[in-house]
């Protein structure tokens, strides 16, 4: 069972290949290995599985003990229920994932495809850029009509004493003065009565005032911003930005977790290369030891020379097991990558192409117009331009349409427009502008920066490309004469030319060759694929991969 956490399509860029003779032929249908430059065929009869236990098999075996290989089963959320999983690693549960159905034989096109579904670190990513796009979609909205919509409902209770003695005293008073004035003094009139003590006997000092109820309401606005001088483009503007960075980050990363997983893949095929070559050192100096023990039997070699080959025997077992013991830590390594709770087994081997690489300048045009670091650089640069077009709406006026109107039997509403400037305060524009220029300033010169380091990087790479492929041809003849000396010294050591000391030497010298040759592989590889990653184009690889003339054998095969 398996889980996956994200499914992004991946594109897959190829690059043109120049044409060569090929060479060399490895074949990797079966442990026995078989070349037209006369290699020393490797017999392996031990080496840990995926399971970690050690099979004794021989090479006439090896082919028919494994298992067939199976093709990976690519399992889309569409098709199947998300639900939660635990990972096989840190036993935790991640939610919306579905189950996936891994072979423990893994090509590496199949691992690549398995690591983007399964890393937790794309899915991150992933998850980051739909954030940055979901914030990008909610400004695109801003400058859009808002309508809204009002409810009330409210009771009340009011008990209240007024004190209404001053407002009598002033009526009263001034009900005094007008009389005064409207009718003039008329001698022989009688007295005229106080009208204003009148007035006053019927205003009491004090009113009490007890009132209740309730009162409901409701209406319905609507505010729309028909102006606002750039100002939402600006933000839309950089929150786009901001997700190319988002978008930008996520394939570097996708790029240097490709390149790890190449580095592991291919480690684990060298480490069990060196488990078979050291397997094979043990089976020779078994049966070199065979051959001392009946020599010395025979009185025709020294004790001191039986010793010796006791001596080279036991030390042959022991880097045997060590190097079983490399083997499995280096494909737990690959299994701790791709998230597996067993052993992955790689099929695909390690390879080597005679054909020249393309010219420097090749590579070096790909990463200009690939790397994605060039591509965050663009994207902050963008950010930059967007915010510089922010500041330069600080003193322009922003338009508002309003209207609001009551839902009532009789409904009172009122509607404008509006504008607005910022006369003075805030931050200040002319220094705002001037950052945002000084930021387009710094991407403008990281761009140089990064382009001038990419060069560099890409020419560093194809300069290791190639001297791995040379170092790998170079060493064909060593392993050759190694080999032949190692058969030499042993026809010799059973007509008692030679002694075990010589056999063992031949041996180590012949151990020796071959590793270095599959180290030269792996160096060649690995260089190929810092160029891959370096050019922007990680998954261009595989085409070298499928076109590589010079394959070395391989444990487990599809």
């Amino acid at each position: 069972m398996k889980f996956t956490l994200s499914a992004l399509p991946t594109a897959m860029m190829t690059v043109a290949l120049m044409s060569g003779p090929i060479v060399t032929y490895a074949s990797t249908g079966s442990d026995n290995i078989e070349s037209s430059d006369d290699m020393t065929p490797v017999t392996v009869t031990k080496i840990v599985d995926a399971d970690g236990q050690i099979n004794n098999q021989t090479a006439q075996t090896a082919q028919t003990a494994m298992a067939p290989s199976h093709t990976l089963a690519e399992t889309h959320a569409e098709h199947s229920a998300l639900n939660t999983l635990i990972d096989p690693i840190t036993h935790k549960a991640v939610d919306n994932s579905y189950p996936l159905e891994v072979s423990s034989f893994l090509s590496l096109e199949q691992a690549q495809k398995l690591l983007v579904q399964v890393s937790p670190k794309i899915a991150a990513n992933q998850a980051a850029i739909a954030a940055s796009e979901y914030q990008t979609d909610a400004l695109r909205t801003i400058d859009n009509p808002l309508v809204f919509a009002r409810v009330s409902a409210s009771a009340y209770h009011l008990d209240e004493d007024i004190d209404l003695s001053s407002l009598r005293n002033g009526i009263v008073n001034e009900v005094n003065n007008t009389v005064d004035n409207a009718v003039p003094p008329i001698a022989d009139l009688p007295d005229l009565p106080n009208f204003g003590e009148l007035v006053g006997e019927r205003i009491p000092d004090s009113y009490n005032i007890k009132r209740s109820g309730s009162t409901t309401g409701a209406g319905l606005g609507v505010v729309w911003p028909i102006y606002t001088a750039g100002r939402t483009d600006a933000l839309t503007g950089a929150s786009d930005a901001r997700t190319q960075e988002a978008v930008a980050d996520s394939i570097l990363d996708k790029n240097e977790l490709y390149n790890t997983l190449i580095e592991r893949y291919f480690k684990a095929q060298l480490a069990i290369i060196a488990a078979y070559l050291r397997e094979d050192a043990y089976d020779t100096l078994q049966q070199t030891d065979h051959m001392a023990e009946r020599l010395f039997e025979e009185g025709f070699i020294s004790r001191v020379d039986r010793l010796e080959a006791q001596s080279a025997l036991a030390d042959a077992k022991s880097e045997s097991v060590n190097a079983n013991n490399d083997a499995r830590l280096a494909m737990i390594a690959l299994q701790r990558l791709l998230r597996t709770d067993y052993r992955i087994k790689p099929t695909t081997p390690l390879f080597v192409s005679s054909r020249p690489l393309p010219d420097v300048s090749y590579f070096q045009d790909l990463a200009l117009n690939n790397h994605p670091g060039l591509q965050k650089v663009a994207a902050k640069r963008a950010q930059a331009q967007q915010l510089h077009a922010l500041s330069d709406t600080g003193y322009k006026p922003t338009v508002l349409l309003y209207g609001y109107g009551q839902l009532e039997k009789d409904p009172s509403w009122v509607a404008g427009i509006s504008a607005s400037w910022k006369l003075w305060g805030g931050l200040d524009k002319t220094a705002s502008l001037a950052s945002s220029n000084a930021q387009i300033r710094q991407a403008d010169l990281s761009e140089i920066e990064v382009s001038d380091n990419l060069l560099l990087l890409v020419e560093k790479n194809w300069h290791d490309v190639n001297n791995a492929q040379s170092r790998y041809q170079a060493l064909q003849s060593n392993v050759d004469l190694a080999a032949e000396v190692l058969r030499l010294r042993r026809l010799g050591l059973q007509e008692g030319v030679n002694t075990t000391v010589d056999v063992v030497q031949a041996q180590t010298q012949s151990l020796k060759a071959r590793t270095e040759q599959a180290q030269a592989a792996n160096s060649y590889v690995q260089s190929l694929a810092a160029l891959m990653q370096s050019c922007g184009t990680p998954l261009a690889f595989n085409a070298y991969l499928n076109a590589a003339d010079i394959q070395l054998p391989t444990l487990y095969t599809e």
